[in-house]
């Protein structure tokens, strides 16, 4: 069946050639794009539904989140605001929850978050293992993202367990858990931090997840300058994630390579960090992507238009600089062109707004502004009336 989205106010393409259109429409056919346009130019369809000239964008590409979890950290979180200082460590609590919860628990939390995202316009959500640190619970929280999510990415070198020596952890990494999780994922990442992970131990995990045939992601210089930049860029990783504090050197690396310098917003105000330097990394030619990092200890929120409105406001990105990377950005950090773009042959993936125009999502600070979701071409939700 054949549906008709016309009456679009402002229509956000990504896509070179179209550009921004104003008066526009689309067709989705199936789970496909299959026309954009002149609403006037617009052909027959079977369903026609007029979004009154609101603003259409395409859906929120989520490409970093952990929602693979059990448990709670608002004692952290309090912790943190009165002056505690922010640690790796924290990631152990969630260890001990997520180990302890069944599978069925597991999977209500992660679908309840993701339900959650896409009534607020994420369409395309990548999610983590790296609650688990054992080979049974990596493993088991690997099949419950895969049920769920469109992106699963393996993070058993998140953080050495309390206890555990971290070579023979590493070593345990890198061999009995990556033959558990590979055939379940497709990516690897891996927490290269003061408190997680050094380079040689962050560069073993990567290069044994390379031979596997998983892709490579990093979490990298979150809370100082470090290796993780330069380890992602050499190992041709798709992203490094957080890029708060990065040298001259990092800029330079990731405007030269292909490697998408993804941040992470929400995850700097909560643990009291600076705000990662966009404008410096726009400015070089790097590759920006903005993600939610929704997880229970440093950044608890799926709200991606919170992490837009924060771009906008606090880190000197334009609007549509922030609303490219928050979309085809993330597309770029998950190496994908089907998500994140509104072209004819993209997943019918569609967000619309409460709002002539997307510059109301930094005007309008906090609002919420998401009239309609299509997801796949399926409606998940929306404020306007369908016209047959």
């Amino acid at each position: 069946m054949a549906v008709l989205i016309t009456g679009i106010g402002e229509l956000t393409t990504n896509d070179a050639e179209l550009g921004k259109l104003r008066d526009a429409a689309v067709v989705i056919e199936g789970e496909a794009i299959a026309w954009v346009g002149a609403a006037a130019d617009a052909p027959e369809a079977d369903e026609r539904v007029d979004v009154e000239g609101r603003a259409v964008l395409p859906g929120w590409v989520d490409s970093h989140t952990h929602l693979v979890f059990a448990g709670d950290r608002t004692a952290e979180f309090e912790a943190r605001m009165a002056g505690k200082a922010y640690s790796a460590g924290g990631i152990a609590v969630t260890v001990d929850a997520t180990r302890s919860a069944s599978d069925e628990q597991l999977a209500a939390n992660l679908r309840r978050h993701v339900d959650e995202a896409a009534r607020q316009g994420t369409t395309c959500l990548e999610t983590k293992t790296g609650y688990g640190l054992n080979v049974e619970d990596e493993a088991r929280s690997a099949r419950i993202a895969a049920d769920v999510a469109d992106e699963v990415t393996f993070l058993g070198a998140h953080l050495v367990p309390p206890g555990a020596d971290a070579e023979s952890y590493v070593d345990l990494v890198c061999g009995d858990m990556l033959d558990a999780v590979a055939p379940l994922v497709r990516w690897a990442d891996v927490f290269c931090e003061t408190g997680a992970f050094d380079e040689a131990q962050s560069g073993r995990v990567l290069k044994a997840a390379r031979e596997r045939g998983l892709g490579l992601r990093v979490h990298g210089n979150q809370l100082g300058e470090g290796p993780g930049v330069r380890l992602a860029v050499e190992l041709g990783a798709a992203s490094v994630d957080h890029c708060t504090y990065l040298s001259e050197a990092d800029v330079e690396a990731l405007a030269a390579s292909d490697t998408v310098a993804t941040l992470l917003p929400a995850c700097d105000l909560s643990t009291r960090q600076p705000l990662a330097p966009a404008r410096r990394l726009l400015d070089a030619g790097a590759t920006v992507a903005l993600a939610s990092n929704a997880n229970p200890g440093s950044s608890y929120t799926t709200s991606m238009a919170f992490c837009v409105t924060t771009a906008v406001l606090q880190m000197r990105m334009t609007i549509d600089e922030a609303v490219w990377s928050a979309t085809a950005g993330g597309a770029r950090a998950l190496r994908r062109d089907d998500v994140g773009f509104v072209r004819p042959g993209a997943r019918a993936d569609l967000h619309v707004l409460e709002a002539p125009s997307t510059t109301h999502l930094a005007y309008r600070p906090g609002v919420p502004l998401t009239a309609g979701v299509w997801r796949r071409g399926r409606r998940l939700t929306s404020g306007f009336a369908s016209k047959w």
